[in-house]
């Protein structure tokens, strides 16, 4: 029994460093055990850096923590593959820790590269998205890759990882303000300054800090919640003395969320608006941009892509109707759904990496923090309600597709 506690304990803690949610992490292993008789009096016990494995008939307890390195997307979907395999016993328990260790050994080609690309096309995709000015659109392509690799070099000591939040959002802020005074160009947009620094926020912390507090996990949901906070808190002051220092005039006016962008057609000169339409190659440049960063691989980038696409369309076309903010729930539980769906179709695909890239662009965590830059309490509000909306909508979908799929765990048919 203790060898198998251990193995279900490095399994949990492989979730957790793939980026899932306690409540997630705690159900999968349920999972795991309802599909071994053998392991029917072992409890879990799921914290965001550490699982204990306790069998209630000895009272013996296993704990096993997380080494702290996040996954790239590429191993999650191996992590989420493992899972679905071992809940189909199509893995047994004595495979598990010789999978987990080649999971963490894939390797992840040119990584500070990819980080610097992926952080330059994210803050050029937004800012394409939100439909920033042309010559806002350059320069947070070429500041965001700054960010990338000055984060990269930051994240090397435990301090300078600390510090990377502040660091680069005053340098981001400074060089974008630098560059408006110099060419006399009037105030900068929100989004002109924020999306250059859009690969630090932690949207999809936040996100699951607030489903980890709607599954009652009170105190991982609230811990992970205050960090959050706390690092938006670090950029958001970063921003406001970066500005300071430039004497940058930002226009807090222009903050949105997906489905407000205006559809007013582009002016000429540098100073104007891209045309409505390529709004969309934004996406496709967030999504390449978010892949590149994360390692996500060619297939997976490619899915993001598809999903990001299909968000940026729900999203707009429900917002004329019903609200961003209700807009925002709708599209996460259809997207959950279609996730759901798209896993038991094909097992190289899991749910929490096809949906997880959708998260950055219904509630990118630039938009937070665009809310905290502009000073302004009904901006706070709102992105509130819609990162509620978003946790509501997706605890929606995941009833409606445990309810398509109660028969058995989703892909145990074709495991």
């Amino acid at each position: 029994m203790t060898n198998h506690d251990r193995r279900l304990g490095e399994l949990g803690v492989l979730l957790l460093d793939a980026g899932m949610s306690v409540t997630d992490v705690r159900d999968n292993l349920v999972a795991v055990r309802n599909t071994h008789p053998a392991e029917k009096d072992i409890e879990f016990a799921v914290l965001p850096i550490a699982v204990w494995v306790t069998d209630r008939d000895t009272g013996h307890t296993t704990f096993v923590q997380s080494a702290g390195k996040e996954l790239s997307f590429r191993q999650a979907a191996h992590a989420s593959r493992l899972v679905q395999q071992t809940v189909a016993a199509d893995v047994a328990l004595a495979q598990v820790p010789e999978r987990i260790a080649a999971i963490r050994r894939m390797p992840r080609t040119r990584p500070v590269a990819s980080w610097v690309m992926g952080s330059a096309l994210v803050a050029g995709g937004l800012a394409v998205v939100f439909r920033c000015p042309w010559w806002s659109i350059v320069v947070a392509f070429i500041v965001g890759g700054l960010v990338g690799l000055t984060t990269s070099i930051l994240g090397r000591t435990r301090n300078g990882d600390a510090v990377a939040p502040f660091v680069a959002a005053f340098g981001a802020t400074a060089l974008v303000g630098a560059t408006a005074s110099i060419f006399d160009f009037d105030s900068v947009p929100l989004y002109g300054v924020c999306a250059p620094i859009a690969i630090l926020v932690p949207g999809a912390l936040i996100t699951n800090a607030l489903l980890e507090l709607t599954a009652a996990d009170i105190v991982t949901g609230a811990s992970r919640l205050m960090y959050g906070l706390m690092m938006l808190g670090f950029m958001s002051v970063g921003i406001l003395a970066g500005g300071a220092v430039t004497g940058l005039h930002i226009d807090h006016d222009s903050a949105m969320l997906v489905g407000e962008i205006p559809g007013l057609a582009g002016n000429g000169g540098w100073q104007g608006l891209p045309p409505f339409p390529l709004s969309w190659i934004g996406v496709v440049a967030l999504a390449v941009g978010v892949g590149l960063a994360f390692g996500a691989g060619t297939r997976l980038i490619v899915l993001s892509v598809v999903m990001m696409t299909l968000t940026f369309s729900v999203v707009s076309a429900v917002t004329v109707l019903v609200g961003n903010v209700v807009a925002t729930g709708f599209a996460a539980a259809v997207l959950f759904v279609a996730a759901r769906i798209l896993e038991r179709m094909t097992v190289a695909v899991p749910a929490t990496v096809s949906f997880q890239p959708a998260f950055l662009l219904m509630v990118p965590g630039t938009v937070g923090l665009v809310a905290l830059a502009s000073m302004d309490a009904g901006s706070v509000g709102m992105i509130f309600q819609t990162f509620v909306s978003l946790c509501l909508g997706t605890k929606i979908g995941a009833l409606i597709a445990e309810t398509l799929f109660v028969v058995k765990h989703p892909s145990a048919d074709h495991m």
